[in-house]
């Protein structure tokens, strides 16, 4: 580990933000829905967009335990975070505004150290790395996510096949409603096709899908058995932030990029061109260079740290969080975006 990795530390401000949110009210439950939507995006449009490729690639980098540690120290962290956020709106009578903003700031960091991590891990092939995974997906009622994510959008992504990558037009409102029901009948699907080529029941423990399922409705029985309907509603309703923003993440990563079918009827290989970047370095270091999508897509079992910059690469003009909330509003984001990428139709004529 070199001094400059130390910036990854700052994977942890969203979760550490989230603490103020939980902890005090007001215009504080709001932490970190301004930290993240106002504060980044600010700090991101005054320094601009970096270039180059990562600083380091070196063997001793690859294999450092510093940043596989960073990504299993969320878990704890995160379950802290649920497990307080639970006894706070247990045990007070919040106001509307107040309860908003916790659940806010609690889905969302359900989606950047949760999810996003979760991501990470679950293209590793260790036990540790893929029950972690796991369970850190538990919150977010999204067990699934890792099995449809490796299995099918990595194989489809750019396709119509996937649900996953939002078309020319489509707007995210409607682009949520057809990746979370999509994927979660395609997980269904791979995984009844990988127990088929194995001659075993799909109804059995051995259906992934089965005790994904169970697990999530176990987490949902343990919180209304140890608190009450109320908490039972405000556990799903930062589930459903969490994995929404996911979605919207998915949205603008893929947005109207699609691979072409060759002669043989087979779809060309997954390439550079086929994910939106972002090289701003405050989402990078937040998201675990997950804005380095591109790179993450070409060759998906590269570590984060070792992810590289392509300008070749189809570039937002913004980071992340800004293209989040632009993906919000769908006739500013179709003026932002269908330019580009009427200029890469024109470039591949």
């Amino acid at each position: 580990m070199k001094p400059q990795d130390l910036k990854y530390l700052m994977s942890f401000s969203i979760p550490f933000s989230c603490y103020f949110s939980i902890v005090y009210d007001g215009i504080w439950s709001w932490t970190t829905i301004i930290y993240a939507f106002v504060a980044i995006p600010l700090i991101e449009l005054a320094l601009g967009s970096g270039h180059g490729g990562q600083e380091d690639l070196t063997d001793e980098r690859e294999q450092s335990p510093y940043f596989d540690l960073l990504l299993y120290l969320n878990l704890p962290v995160l379950y802290y975070f649920v497990y307080s956020g639970f006894n706070i709106f247990y045990a007070n009578a919040l106001s509307t505004a107040d309860t908003w903003g916790k659940l806010l700031s609690i889905g969302i960091t359900l989606g950047a150290s949760g999810i996003n991590v979760a991501h990470e891990l679950g293209h590793k092939s260790s036990i540790a790395a893929q029950v972690t995974s796991k369970l850190l997906l538990i919150p977010s009622l999204y067990t699934h996510f890792t099995l449809q994510h490796n299995r099918g959008h990595h194989l489809n992504v750019g396709t119509p096949i996937d649900p996953a990558t939002a078309k020319k037009g489509e707007i995210v409102y409607i682009f949520w409603f057809q990746s979370t029901i999509k994927a979660y009948i395609q997980a269904w699907s791979l995984e009844n096709k990988r127990l088929q080529k194995l001659n075993k029941s799909a109804f059995s423990l051995s259906n992934e899908m089965i005790v994904n399922t169970i697990v999530s409705l176990l987490y949902l029985g343990l919180v209304y058995y140890f608190y009450n309907a109320y908490v039972l509603g405000i556990a799903i309703s930062i589930a459903v932030v969490s994995f929404l923003l996911l979605e919207t993440i998915n949205y603008i990563e893929h947005y109207g990029l699609s691979r072409r079918m060759m002669d043989n009827g087979k779809y060309e290989r997954v390439e550079l061109l086929h994910s939106w970047n972002s090289n701003h370095i405050l989402g990078r270091i937040v998201l675990y260079e997950l804005t380095r999508h591109a790179d993450h897509h070409y060759k998906a079992n590269k570590k984060y740290q070792t992810l590289l910059h392509y300008d070749q690469s189809p570039q937002l003009p913004y980071g992340y969080p800004t293209s989040l909330l632009i993906a919000l509003v769908p006739p500013v984001w179709f003026s932002l975006i269908h330019p580009i990428l009427e200029r890469m139709e024109v470039n591949k004529m």
